[in-house]
């Protein structure tokens, strides 16, 4: 029988930097420790959240995104990821009521919330509050009477008195406190440009960092109360069913088709655990591969997929593996078909910095200050081997790189929000674009690609 719902919570925040990750890490590894099977998501496009989610659950982390996907994909995603779960942790994104820009609720943690109507838990950073705590939590809790905010946890509450004072606030607030985490330095996690270095970087350190969460909330909070709650969730709508890669009354033998290989490792971390599954679901051998390590591509590669990451952090050691470069450029000429996404469009590039990449494309690669970041809409402007034109998808963009073309590729997508421009580039079989996309929106792009693969 399949499941048709599961425990669960979303942990929300007033505000970015309120302490949701180490809360949400912090209570998945606790309750992990406590033998339950833990399934941790991401509110939003995210790709390194979901690492730590990893490591604190020994589960993939898996998204939620309700402009990527669709608001009708949140809880079938929900429940494939949760398959065998005792219950489900979700951390939200920005602030509780920060979606899409323009875009009202939509791709909004309150959105995720409502969809698969599962109780919150706020994490408010109290370091510079006493009494307003409860205006607060109030004004949160009452905003959207469909958003259930079912609890309070308290964070970097400075002492026993600061404590006392926020407690008593928040007596008046009708929300419930199920946690008070005092300042703890262990927990902190290092940053750079585009947000917390990926657990890939930084393995023994983010264990030690995850291990650390896990004792603050195990301390601060109160499990068996979070864990009611989480139980107390009710039923997901009547219609829901977990996602599947398998197309109905399609079910290739997964490895029985074209060899594709997947850029890994640490420069390259930024990718959906939907889209290796819907790749061997469409009948590929999916093998991944580490560009800063393996001088090689696997034998019999037929396809190539490189996603998001950190190249320009690691363009040195990319460039001076010459003889991977060069397998990259030989496949691509010899028309097999190839994905790359962001960090993958720049290892295509001639250069990146002055430094030599693959030379797959005429185009330079360069950083600079400013940061793109947003949800796109797109179309597809010519057949390419992940759809055919006038595809529509949504995409998300989050890069500090400027790529500079040469001339000859057609471009990938047509934006046409939150302004009309071309993207990318299309040649032979090669789609690279910075836009970052969930091909479970979409799954015959998966299909396309490995039909090519096993055409090429």
């Amino acid at each position: 029988m399949v499941r048709s719902s599961v425990p669960r919570l979303v942990v929300a925040a007033p505000s970015s930097g309120s302490g949701k990750t180490t809360v949400a890490t912090g209570l998945m590894a606790a309750f992990a420790a406590r033998g339950l099977a833990v399934s941790p998501h991401k509110v939003g496009p995210d790709y390194i959240d979901p690492g730590y989610h990893a490591l604190a659950t020994g589960r993939v982390g898996r998204n939620l995104d309700a402009y990527l996907c669709g608001p009708e994909l949140v809880a079938p995603l929900l429940l494939h990821g949760a398959r065998g779960c005792d219950l489900a942790v979700v951390e939200g994104v920005m602030g509780l009521y920060d979606g899409a820009a323009g875009e009202g609720e939509l791709a909004s943690t309150a959105q995720v919330a409502k969809l698969l109507r599962a109780p919150v838990v706020l994490v408010v950073d109290a370091s510079s509050q006493s009494r307003s705590v409860a205006a607060l939590v109030h004004g949160f809790a009452s905003w959207d009477p469909e958003v259930r905010v079912a609890g309070v946890i308290l964070n970097k509450v400075g002492s026993d008195r600061h404590e006392a004072l926020l407690r008593e606030a928040l007596d008046s607030a009708g929300v419930p406190v199920l946690g008070v985490l005092r300042r703890a330095a262990p927990v902190e996690t290092p940053s750079r440009h585009l947000g917390l270095v990926p657990v890939a970087e930084r393995r023994t350190d983010a264990v030690d960092s995850v291990a650390a969460m896990a004792a603050l909330v195990s301390a601060g909070c109160d499990l068996a109360a979070l864990e009611a709650l989480a139980r107390a969730a009710g039923p997901l709508p009547g219609d829901s069913a977990p996602w599947t890669p398998w197309t109905p009354g399609v079910a290739p033998a997964p490895g029985s088709g074209p060899r594709v290989a997947v850029a890994g490792g640490a420069a390259f971390t930024f990718s959906y655990a939907e889209h290796t599954e819907l790749l061997a679901a469409a009948g590929a051998e999916v093998v991944t591969f580490d560009p800063l390590r393996d001088e090689r591509l696997p034998e019999g590669t037929a396809g190539l997929v490189i996603g998001g990451g950190f190249p320009e952090v690691y363009a040195g050691e990319l460039s001076a593996n010459e003889r991977l470069r060069k397998d990259v450029a030989e496949l691509a000429l010899s028309g097999a078909p190839v994905a790359a996404e962001c960090a993958g469009l720049l290892y295509l590039c001639r250069e990146l910095d002055g430094l030599p990449m693959c030379g797959v494309l005429d185009a330079t690669a360069r950083m600079s200050e400013r940061l793109t970041l947003g949800y796109r809409d797109a179309v597809a402007v010519g057949d390419s081997v992940l759809a055919p034109a006038g595809t529509r998808m949504r995409g998300h963009e989050f890069h500090r790189t400027v790529v500079d073309p040469g001339a000859g590729e057609a471009p990938a997508w047509g934006v046409l929000t939150p302004r009309r421009r071309v993207e990318g580039f299309v040649q032979q079989g090669v789609h690279a674009s910075y836009l970052h996309t969930h091909w479970a929106s979409e799954p015959g792009v998966a299909r396309r690609f490995v039909e090519r693969c096993q055409a090429s």
